[in-house]
Parts: structure tokens; C-alpha cells; sequence
């Protein structure tokens, strides 16, 4: 069993920036990938990223892409996600995942492949 407990949600305003952070535990053998989703209401969970755990590898959803950035820490046993020039549109409930694929392309953000999943964490973005 892995667990996985975001931190760092925060009301910010527009441009702004806000660093989540996700402290994960357990057995990770076999978890070959970490990611950040992101959900708002009515719409479905939306993968932003994904970091590979053996290289450090990364890819980004296009709606992220230059703006955000997901670390992972392996000996603080961490996986962050700092969000910069932050939207409107990125208002959601963001969560952390861990799964046995990675991959870069926009199939390894599909949320199927995680098995493991936080409780979430909420950024809100206002004018």
C-alpha cells in the first residue's frame, strides 16, 4: 500500500504562485510514476503532470505547460508541484497519484493508470 497526503492548497490571486506538496509512503516498489490531477466541479479529473521516479523524467499537460513544474524529492519522500502565472482556469481540487506506468504522452496522465490517490488538495484562483 502506498499513501499519498497533499498539503499547500491556498486562495492566490491571478499571476500569482503557489507550491503544493505531496508526502507519499509505503511500498513504493513498482511505482514507476508520479502525478498531480487537478478537478474542478462539473468537469472531470484532469491529469497536469507526471515525473518518472526512476529518471526523473517529466511531461506536462498542454494547459500547464511553461507554468508549472512537479519535483520529486526522494529523500524528503516529497513530490511538488510549483504552479506559477497562475489562471483563473486553474481553480480545482488537485490531487496527488502514484501508479506502476509512466510514459510522455498525454496517454500517461489518463487517471486508469494510478492506483494510488490523496485526498486532495484546493487552489483557488481569483481576480
Amino acid at each position: 500500500q502506498v499513501q499519498l497526503v497533499e498539503s499547500g492548497g491556498a486562495s492566490v490571486q491571478v499571476g500569482g504562485s503557489l507550491s503544493l506538496s505531496c508526502a507519499f509512503s509505503g511500498d513504493m516498489r513498482g511505482i514507476a510514476g508520479m502525478a498531480w490531477f487537478r478537478q474542478a466541479p462539473g468537469q472531470e479529473r484532469e491529469g497536469v503532470a507526471i515525473i518518472s521516479t526512476g529518471d526523473g523524467g517529466t511531461f506536462y499537460a498542454d494547459s500547464v505547460k511553461g507554468r508549472f513544474t512537479i519535483s520529486l524529492v526522494k529523500f524528503k519522500d516529497i513530490v511538488s508541484l510549483q504552479m506559477d502565472r497562475l489562471k483563473a482556469d486553474d481553480t480545482a481540487m488537485y490531487y496527488c497519484a502514484a501508479g506502476s506506468a509512466y510514459g510522455k504522452t498525454a496517454y500517461s496522465l489518463r487517471s486508469a493508470r494510478f492506483s494510488y490517490w490523496g485526498q486532495g488538495t484546493q487552489v483557488t484562483v481569483s481576480n
